[in-house]
């Protein structure tokens, strides 16, 4: 009752392919991929911002008159 059957998933797939068509499924698939490769780019971009702001330091010297 719990576990679904190959038959399950076949029913399951024709649904699917009725209700977005054959070349839909694709074209979503994609749209999902360029989103991913988007995402880890922005991700990448973040790191090496964070990583130059980062790595600039101030120093600051007193000065000593006497």
């Amino acid at each position: 009752m719990g576990s679904l059957s190959i038959w399950h998933w076949l029913i399951v797939l024709a649904i699917a392919l009725l209700l977005f068509g054959r070349g839909k499924i694709p074209e979503l698939m994609g749209d999902v991929a360029k989103g991913i490769k988007s995402f880890k780019k922005g991700m990448n971009d973040d790191e090496e911002t964070s990583t130059q702001t980062t790595s600039r330091t101030v120093e600051h010297k007193a000065d000593e008159t006497k």
